[in-house]
Parts: structure tokens; sequence; C-alpha cells
């Protein structure tokens, strides 16, 4: 496996290998790679001929007070796993080299982008369309594959793609949970034992929500204080939000038709984790 620090490197190795009549996957991610991102890769294997994994931790994604700086870098377990899971390049820029000194073009995906965790995190989407934007058209990739954990941002880049015309497709691999139900996130590892427990009522808010649905109750508002329920009786977590969306527009909905995107997010102590099911 090769590790590619240029955006000519990058573009030079896709083009190779679609000269050679490969199908190139493009695997997005910060780094601090867990079983979710292995089953990104592995994925990615699976369908495409040749695969790229970046590992770029984007400042323009994050807000003034959040945590860009400790945010967890295992940059050689990453590279290992990488390598394990079938990826044929490891793509891990500089800042510099993504953002060229004096930059100022940004793209930004208007109404999708301040909702949901967007508007608990001003200028969250905007980084990350700008971010995607540079790293397809970097690796002129053929599908690019994302989480369903992260299914406001999927929306996003869905219109992104879209209204650009962009060439390369999205694909969504479903969620990946620890044996208790806990969603994988690379923000895991700032919970303590007590903190941990606690998160775990985002995965049970899910799955009553789910069991509702599965017997039929599709009430937006029956679906919301089914989750207030198991969210408040965790005293130390805080409700950022919960929320029953078309998964397209992001838009809130009444009822919970098939495909309906519920979601919702929490502070767990100073992490803020998401979770959300695509309803039956």
């Amino acid at each position: 496996m090769k590790i590619l620090h240029t955006v000519s490197e990058l573009r030079g190795w896709s083009r190779a290998a679609r000269q050679e009549g490969k199908l190139v996957g493009l695997v997005p991610t910060m780094g601090a790679l867990h079983a979710g991102h292995a089953s990104l890769i592995r994925a990615a294997a699976e369908r495409c001929d040749a695969v790229a994994v970046t590992i770029f931790v984007n400042p323009t994604q994050f807000g003034p007070n959040e945590d860009y700086a400790r945010y967890p870098r295992t940059f050689e377990a990453d590279c290992a796993l990488a390598e394990a899971e079938g990826a044929d390049v490891v793509f891990a820029p500089a800042v510099e080299e993504i953002y060229p000194e004096g930059a100022t073009t940004f793209v930004e995906v208007e109404g999708l982008s301040d909702r949901l965790d967007g508007q608990s995190r001003p200028g969250h989407f905007r980084g990350v369309a700008t971010v995607v934007t540079k790293l397809f058209v970097a690796a002129e990739a053929d599908l690019a594959f994302f989480g369903q954990k992260d299914a406001a941002q999927v929306a996003v880049l869905r219109r992104m793609v879209r209204d650009l015309r962009l060439g390369t497709e999205i694909v969504v691999c479903p969620i990946v949970r620890e044996a208790d139900g806990l969603a994988l996130s690379s923000r895991n590892v700032y919970l303590n034992a007590e903190q941990r427990r606690q998160a775990l009522a985002l995965s049970r808010a899910i799955g009553a929500v789910e069991s509702l649905v599965g017997h039929g109750r599709r009430d937006r508002e029956e679906l919301f204080e089914a989750a207030r329920a198991v969210l408040g009786a965790e005293r130390g977590l805080r409700v950022d939000y919960i929320a029953l969306v078309d998964w397209a527009t992001l838009q809130p909905v009444e009822t919970a038709a098939p495909g309906t995107l519920f979601a919702v997010a929490a502070w767990v102590g100073e992490t803020r984790l998401i979770d959300n099911a695509i309803l039956a």
C-alpha cells in the first residue's frame, strides 16, 4: 500500500488505474479508524478494483469551540487497518495541500446545511461539502463510501453531487455497532466508563422507535415521546435534537413513512454523539 501526500499524486494514481479499466473507490475519513471505517473500506474493496482511503482532519468543519486540536490522530494504526481491509493507497495531505494559502473558495448546500447537525454546528456542513468536493475532484473516483451514521451528512453530499453534476456516486453503508448497541464513532474514545454506559441511551431510543414503527405506530409525537422517555432517563445526558425527517431534504415530517430518517443527537459529558435509523 502506498501513502500519498499531494493532490497530483492521488490524481495520477487514479487516472492510471482508470486507464487500466479499473473501477476506483474512495473512502473519505478523518482517521482514528475503527470497525465502522473498516466496513466502508471492505465494501469499497468488494465493489472496486482500486481503493483510496483519505485521512485528513478537516479544520473547516470544526467550530471555534469544538475538538479539532484534540481530535484523535492515530495515523500508523490507521494505515495498518486500511491496508488490512484492502486499500491500495492512503491519501494523507497537509492542511496546506487542501487549502492553499489565501484560499477563499467554499461549497455550501443551502437549506440542507442548516438542518439537524448543521443547525447545532453552524458552518459544519459548509466545511464538509468543501473538503469532500476537493477530495472528489482530486481522486476522480467512480464510487465514494460513507456510513449511514452520518445520515444528515449523506443528505447534504447527495444534493451537492446532484447539483454540481459530479461524476462520483455516493454509496451508503450500514451503521456498525458494538455488541451492546453503541454506534461506533471515533469520539467514543472520549467517554469514560460511566459516560459510555449513558451513551447507550441513544441506541435504546432508536430501538424503541423502531419497535413502535414495527407495530404500526407512525405518529411523530408518539415516536418522540418514546425517545424522550429513554433519553430522559439518563441524567448525565443532554439532548441536542430528536428528529423525524425526509432523508432527501432533512425537512420534518409528521408521519414515519418507509424510508423516513429518525435521528437523535445528545451530549454525554463534553462529547456530542449521534445515532439514527432509516425506518421501515
